[in-house]
Protein backbone atom coordinates (compact mmCIF):
# COMPACT_ATOMS: atom_id res chain seq x y z
CA UNK A 1 0.00 0.00 0.00
CA UNK A 2 1.03 3.30 -1.12
CA UNK A 3 0.19 6.96 1.29
CA UNK A 4 1.10 10.22 0.49
CA UNK A 5 1.94 12.35 3.83
CA UNK A 6 2.08 16.25 4.68
CA UNK A 7 4.30 16.65 7.67
CA UNK A 8 3.15 20.14 8.77
CA UNK A 9 0.84 22.66 11.20
CA UNK A 10 -2.85 22.67 11.02
CA UNK A 11 -4.91 25.73 9.36
CA UNK A 12 -2.22 27.01 7.82
CA UNK A 13 -1.96 28.68 4.25
CA UNK A 14 0.43 25.95 3.19
CA UNK A 15 -2.03 22.90 4.72
CA UNK A 16 -5.41 24.20 3.78
CA UNK A 17 -4.45 24.56 -0.10
CA UNK A 18 -2.69 22.04 -0.69
CA UNK A 19 -5.55 19.96 0.62
CA UNK A 20 -7.67 22.23 -1.47
CA UNK A 21 -5.02 20.86 -4.76
CA UNK A 22 -4.90 17.63 -3.36
CA UNK A 23 -9.31 17.21 -3.45
CA UNK A 24 -9.40 18.31 -6.78
CA UNK A 25 -7.01 15.37 -7.92
CA UNK A 26 -9.22 12.91 -5.98
CA UNK A 27 -5.72 12.46 -3.88
CA UNK A 28 -5.90 11.18 -0.44
CA UNK A 29 -3.89 12.60 1.91
CA UNK A 30 -2.78 12.26 5.96
CA UNK A 31 -1.49 15.19 7.63
CA UNK A 32 1.02 14.99 10.33
CA UNK A 33 1.26 17.48 12.87
CA UNK A 34 3.99 19.38 14.13
CA UNK A 35 2.98 19.76 16.84
CA UNK A 36 2.45 15.99 18.46
CA UNK A 37 4.68 14.78 16.11
CA UNK A 38 7.93 13.78 18.08
CA UNK A 39 9.76 10.70 16.22
CA UNK A 40 9.53 9.10 13.01
CA UNK A 41 7.34 6.21 14.39
CA UNK A 42 4.09 9.05 14.47
CA UNK A 43 3.99 8.55 10.28
CA UNK A 44 1.71 6.76 9.48
CA UNK A 45 2.17 2.93 8.68
CA UNK A 46 1.92 1.79 5.12
CA UNK A 47 4.55 -0.43 2.40
CA UNK A 48 5.45 3.32 0.65
CA UNK A 49 5.27 6.85 1.98
CA UNK A 50 5.58 9.95 -0.43
CA UNK A 51 6.35 12.82 2.43
CA UNK A 52 5.83 16.33 1.91
CA UNK A 53 7.48 18.59 4.69
CA UNK A 54 6.22 21.88 5.47
CA UNK A 55 8.20 24.07 7.99
CA UNK A 56 7.08 23.79 11.81
CA UNK A 57 5.81 27.33 12.99
CA UNK A 58 7.61 28.78 15.74
CA UNK A 59 5.66 31.57 17.92
CA UNK A 60 8.75 33.35 19.59
CA UNK A 61 9.87 36.48 17.99
CA UNK A 62 13.30 36.54 20.10
CA UNK A 63 16.16 35.80 17.69
CA UNK A 64 18.08 34.87 20.66
CA UNK A 65 16.62 31.69 19.86
CA UNK A 66 16.67 31.90 16.22
CA UNK A 67 19.37 29.23 15.60
CA UNK A 68 18.10 27.19 18.67
CA UNK A 69 14.98 26.60 16.60
CA UNK A 70 16.60 26.00 13.43
CA UNK A 71 19.06 23.64 14.70
CA UNK A 72 15.79 21.94 15.92
CA UNK A 73 14.48 21.53 12.92
CA UNK A 74 17.56 20.64 11.35
CA UNK A 75 17.59 17.25 13.78
CA UNK A 76 13.89 16.55 12.86
CA UNK A 77 15.20 16.55 8.79
CA UNK A 78 18.29 14.54 10.00
CA UNK A 79 16.09 12.26 12.13
CA UNK A 80 13.30 11.54 9.00
CA UNK A 81 16.48 11.17 6.49
CA UNK A 82 18.02 8.71 8.47
CA UNK A 83 14.51 6.81 9.11
CA UNK A 84 13.98 7.05 5.60
CA UNK A 85 17.15 4.15 4.68
CA UNK A 86 15.22 1.99 6.97
CA UNK A 87 11.91 2.06 4.99
CA UNK A 88 10.49 2.62 1.59
CA UNK A 89 10.29 6.48 1.72
CA UNK A 90 9.94 9.24 -1.00
CA UNK A 91 10.30 12.78 -0.39
CA UNK A 92 8.83 15.61 -2.78
CA UNK A 93 12.29 17.51 -1.15
CA UNK A 94 15.06 15.37 0.65
CA UNK A 95 15.60 16.12 3.89
CA UNK A 96 19.74 16.44 3.24
CA UNK A 97 18.71 18.88 -0.06
CA UNK A 98 16.61 21.10 2.61
CA UNK A 99 19.18 20.77 4.92
CA UNK A 100 21.56 22.38 3.05
CA UNK A 101 19.51 25.03 1.89
CA UNK A 102 18.47 26.46 5.37
CA UNK A 103 22.43 27.55 5.44
CA UNK A 104 22.41 30.36 3.53
CA UNK A 105 26.48 30.19 3.63
CA UNK A 106 26.74 26.86 2.10
CA UNK A 107 24.10 27.30 -0.49
CA UNK A 108 25.94 30.12 -1.38
CA UNK A 109 29.26 28.76 -1.98
CA UNK A 110 27.88 25.55 -3.88
CA UNK A 111 25.84 28.43 -6.55
CA UNK A 112 29.11 30.18 -6.50
CA UNK A 113 31.63 26.89 -7.42
CA UNK A 114 28.77 25.92 -9.86
CA UNK A 115 29.57 29.63 -11.83
CA UNK A 116 26.37 30.38 -11.42
CA UNK A 117 25.58 34.39 -10.60
CA UNK A 118 24.70 35.14 -7.09
CA UNK A 119 24.80 38.10 -4.99
CA UNK A 120 28.36 37.49 -3.49
CA UNK A 121 29.42 37.20 -0.15
CA UNK A 122 31.40 39.81 1.28
CA UNK A 123 35.09 38.56 3.08
CA UNK A 124 35.00 39.48 6.61
CA UNK A 125 37.68 38.89 9.52
CA UNK A 126 36.56 37.99 12.82
CA UNK A 127 38.02 39.18 16.30
CA UNK A 128 40.70 37.11 17.31
CA UNK A 129 39.85 37.20 21.04
CA UNK A 130 36.06 36.50 20.72
CA UNK A 131 36.32 34.88 17.58
CA UNK A 132 32.97 36.99 16.15
CA UNK A 133 32.85 39.77 13.26
CA UNK A 134 31.75 42.80 15.17
CA UNK A 135 30.50 46.39 13.76
CA UNK A 136 33.59 47.91 14.00
CA UNK A 137 35.74 45.33 11.94
CA UNK A 138 32.63 45.29 9.71
CA UNK A 139 32.77 48.80 8.94
CA UNK A 140 37.14 48.42 8.66
CA UNK A 141 36.62 46.02 5.99
CA UNK A 142 34.13 47.61 4.24
CA UNK A 143 36.23 51.18 4.11
CA UNK A 144 39.00 48.86 3.30
CA UNK A 145 37.18 47.06 0.44
CA UNK A 146 35.45 50.36 -0.49
CA UNK A 147 32.25 48.66 -0.54
CA UNK A 148 29.77 51.16 1.18
CA UNK A 149 26.82 49.02 1.19
CA UNK A 150 26.07 45.67 2.16
CA UNK A 151 22.92 43.24 2.94
CA UNK A 152 23.63 41.22 6.54
CA UNK A 153 21.46 37.93 6.86
CA UNK A 154 21.68 35.11 9.79
CA UNK A 155 22.83 32.12 7.82
CA UNK A 156 20.01 30.29 9.50
CA UNK A 157 16.24 32.00 9.50
CA UNK A 158 14.02 32.78 7.15
CA UNK A 159 11.09 35.54 6.90
CA UNK A 160 13.59 38.31 6.71
CA UNK A 161 14.40 37.38 10.62
CA UNK A 162 17.52 39.60 11.63
CA UNK A 163 18.18 40.42 7.76
CA UNK A 164 19.40 44.22 7.09
CA UNK A 165 20.83 46.69 5.08
CA UNK A 166 23.73 49.19 6.06
CA UNK A 167 24.66 52.07 3.76
CA UNK A 168 27.34 54.35 4.37
CA UNK A 169 29.13 57.17 3.70
CA UNK A 170 32.67 57.24 4.95
CA UNK A 171 33.51 60.58 3.93
CA UNK A 172 30.37 62.32 6.06
CA UNK A 173 30.33 59.43 8.71
CA UNK A 174 26.07 59.19 7.81
CA UNK A 175 25.14 56.08 8.08
CA UNK A 176 21.65 54.07 7.79
CA UNK A 177 20.87 50.59 9.12
CA UNK A 178 17.48 49.27 7.81
CA UNK A 179 15.98 46.12 9.58
CA UNK A 180 13.20 44.25 11.36
CA UNK A 181 15.44 43.58 14.15
CA UNK A 182 15.60 45.36 17.59
CA UNK A 183 17.11 46.09 20.62
CA UNK A 184 15.02 46.89 23.35
CA UNK A 185 15.78 49.02 26.09
CA UNK A 186 15.57 45.53 28.62
CA UNK A 187 18.09 44.38 26.53
CA UNK A 188 16.08 41.49 24.55
CA UNK A 189 16.60 41.17 21.07
CA UNK A 190 13.42 40.58 19.13
CA UNK A 191 12.26 40.66 15.59
CA UNK A 192 9.54 42.93 14.77
CA UNK A 193 8.35 41.77 11.91
CA UNK A 194 8.31 45.62 10.66
CA UNK A 195 11.04 47.40 9.20
CA UNK A 196 13.02 50.44 10.90
CA UNK A 197 15.67 53.10 9.86
CA UNK A 198 18.37 53.62 12.82
CA UNK A 199 20.83 55.91 11.62
CA UNK A 200 22.31 57.13 15.01
CA UNK A 201 25.98 55.69 15.43
CA UNK A 202 24.89 54.74 19.30
CA UNK A 203 21.96 53.35 17.75
CA UNK A 204 23.74 51.43 14.60
CA UNK A 205 26.51 49.93 16.45
CA UNK A 206 24.95 48.03 19.51
CA UNK A 207 22.10 46.97 17.22
CA UNK A 208 24.51 45.68 14.43
CA UNK A 209 26.81 44.22 16.99
CA UNK A 210 24.04 41.73 18.63
CA UNK A 211 23.07 41.04 14.85
CA UNK A 212 26.58 39.55 13.88
CA UNK A 213 26.10 37.38 17.04
CA UNK A 214 24.06 35.78 15.43
CA UNK A 215 26.14 34.11 13.09
CA UNK A 216 25.82 36.31 9.83
CA UNK A 217 26.88 36.41 5.69
CA UNK A 218 27.74 39.77 4.58
CA UNK A 219 26.92 40.35 0.73
CA UNK A 220 27.25 42.91 -1.62
CA UNK A 221 24.42 45.17 -2.13
CA UNK A 222 23.62 45.16 -6.23
CA UNK A 223 21.53 47.93 -7.01
CA UNK A 224 18.19 46.35 -8.36
CA UNK A 225 15.94 47.04 -11.27
CA UNK A 226 13.07 49.53 -11.08
CA UNK A 227 9.70 49.84 -11.88
CA UNK A 228 7.57 53.27 -11.39
CA UNK A 229 9.87 54.31 -8.21
CA UNK A 230 9.75 50.94 -6.73
CA UNK A 231 12.97 48.99 -6.88
CA UNK A 232 12.07 44.86 -6.81
CA UNK A 233 13.07 41.67 -6.59
CA UNK A 234 11.47 38.35 -8.51
CA UNK A 235 10.37 35.36 -6.59
CA UNK A 236 10.27 31.93 -8.45
CA UNK A 237 9.02 29.09 -8.17
CA UNK A 238 10.65 25.61 -9.61
CA UNK A 239 8.75 22.62 -9.87
CA UNK A 240 10.14 19.47 -11.51
CA UNK A 241 12.45 21.46 -13.62
CA UNK A 242 9.63 23.76 -14.71
CA UNK A 243 9.33 27.65 -13.50
CA UNK A 244 5.79 27.25 -12.20
CA UNK A 245 5.41 30.97 -11.02
CA UNK A 246 7.17 34.49 -11.33
CA UNK A 247 6.47 37.50 -9.11
CA UNK A 248 7.81 40.84 -8.74
CA UNK A 249 8.44 41.90 -4.92
CA UNK A 250 8.15 46.02 -5.38
CA UNK A 251 9.71 48.38 -2.44
CA UNK A 252 10.24 51.42 -1.49
CA UNK A 253 12.89 50.02 0.75
CA UNK A 254 16.06 47.31 0.73
CA UNK A 255 14.25 45.26 1.64
CA UNK A 256 11.26 43.17 -0.51
CA UNK A 257 9.70 40.69 1.75
CA UNK A 258 6.15 41.01 0.75
CA UNK A 259 4.97 40.43 4.56
CA UNK A 260 6.70 43.51 5.25
CA UNK A 261 3.85 45.57 3.24
CA UNK A 262 5.77 45.77 0.06
CA UNK A 263 4.15 45.27 -3.36
CA UNK A 264 3.73 42.30 -5.10
CA UNK A 265 3.10 42.65 -8.96
CA UNK A 266 2.46 40.17 -11.79
CA UNK A 267 5.27 39.98 -13.75
CA UNK A 268 3.66 40.46 -16.74
CA UNK A 269 3.27 43.88 -15.94
CA UNK A 270 6.95 44.55 -15.67
CA UNK A 271 7.13 43.76 -19.41
CA UNK A 272 10.72 42.23 -19.45
CA UNK A 273 12.31 41.57 -22.18
CA UNK A 274 12.02 38.09 -23.66
CA UNK A 275 15.80 37.40 -23.52
CA UNK A 276 15.65 38.68 -19.77
CA UNK A 277 12.62 35.98 -18.66
CA UNK A 278 14.85 33.40 -21.08
CA UNK A 279 17.88 34.03 -19.22
CA UNK A 280 15.82 33.92 -15.47
CA UNK A 281 14.22 30.64 -16.31
CA UNK A 282 17.77 29.49 -17.43
CA UNK A 283 19.14 30.36 -15.01
CA UNK A 284 16.60 28.84 -12.61
CA UNK A 285 16.75 25.70 -14.11
CA UNK A 286 20.89 25.27 -13.27
CA UNK A 287 20.11 25.89 -9.93
CA UNK A 288 17.72 23.37 -9.76
CA UNK A 289 20.33 20.68 -11.39
CA UNK A 290 22.58 21.22 -8.34
CA UNK A 291 20.06 20.33 -6.09
CA UNK A 292 18.55 16.90 -7.78
CA UNK A 293 17.46 16.10 -4.23
CA UNK A 294 14.86 18.96 -4.75
CA UNK A 295 11.39 18.78 -6.35
CA UNK A 296 10.31 21.98 -5.55
CA UNK A 297 12.38 25.24 -4.33
CA UNK A 298 11.68 29.12 -4.17
CA UNK A 299 14.69 31.26 -5.62
CA UNK A 300 14.57 35.31 -5.04
CA UNK A 301 16.19 36.34 -8.19
CA UNK A 302 17.88 40.01 -8.72
CA UNK A 303 17.75 41.66 -12.01
CA UNK A 304 20.58 44.36 -12.18
CA UNK A 305 19.54 47.69 -12.71
CA UNK A 306 20.72 48.74 -15.99
CA UNK A 307 22.40 45.70 -17.46
CA UNK A 308 19.08 43.29 -16.02
CA UNK A 309 21.41 40.77 -15.40
CA UNK A 310 20.01 38.18 -12.87
CA UNK A 311 21.78 36.69 -9.76
CA UNK A 312 20.71 34.42 -7.25
CA UNK A 313 19.62 36.25 -4.02
CA UNK A 314 18.86 32.57 -2.08
CA UNK A 315 17.26 29.59 -2.51
CA UNK A 316 14.05 28.22 -0.32
CA UNK A 317 13.40 24.61 -0.34
CA UNK A 318 10.15 25.25 1.36
CA UNK A 319 9.24 28.61 -0.70
CA UNK A 320 5.79 27.63 -2.25
CA UNK A 321 3.65 29.32 -0.40
CA UNK A 322 2.56 32.60 -2.81
CA UNK A 323 -0.53 34.37 -1.87
CA UNK A 324 -1.29 35.96 -5.41
CA UNK A 325 -1.47 31.93 -6.30
CA UNK A 326 -3.50 30.54 -3.88
CA UNK A 327 -6.20 32.95 -4.42
CA UNK A 328 -6.25 32.60 -8.06
CA UNK A 329 -5.52 29.37 -9.74
CA UNK A 330 -3.45 27.51 -6.98
CA UNK A 331 -1.28 26.03 -9.64
CA UNK A 332 1.96 25.55 -7.32
CA UNK A 333 0.29 22.80 -5.02
CA UNK A 334 -1.68 21.77 -7.39
CA UNK A 335 1.31 20.82 -9.51
CA UNK A 336 2.33 19.15 -5.98
CA UNK A 337 -0.87 17.26 -6.03
CA UNK A 338 -0.41 15.86 -9.44
CA UNK A 339 3.31 14.81 -8.70
CA UNK A 340 2.16 12.75 -5.55
CA UNK A 341 -1.15 11.90 -7.44
CA UNK A 342 0.85 9.91 -10.42
CA UNK A 343 3.88 8.46 -7.72
CA UNK A 344 0.84 6.92 -6.03
CA UNK A 345 -0.58 5.73 -9.34
CA UNK A 346 2.74 4.75 -9.74
CA UNK A 347 3.94 6.37 -12.59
Amino acid sequence: MRQVVLLGSPGTKRTIYLEKAAEQKGLPIVFTDWNSWNDCRRLPVAEELFVKIDPPLWSSCSLEELNGLADGYIRQLEELGSYAQKRKMTFLNIPSAMIELLDKRACKARLQQAGLPVTEIMQTYVCLNTGKLTAELLFEEMHRQRMHQVFIKPVKGSGAAGVSALRWQPQTGRMALYSCALLQADGTFVNTKCLRRFSKTEEVFPLLDRILEMDCIVEQWYAKAEYQGYSYDLRAVVQDGRLDFLLGRLSKGPITNLHLNNRPLETAALKLPAHTLDDIAKLCQKSMEIYPGLRSAGIDILLEKGSMKPRIIEMNAQGDLIYQDIYNKNSIYGHQAEMMRQWLCGK
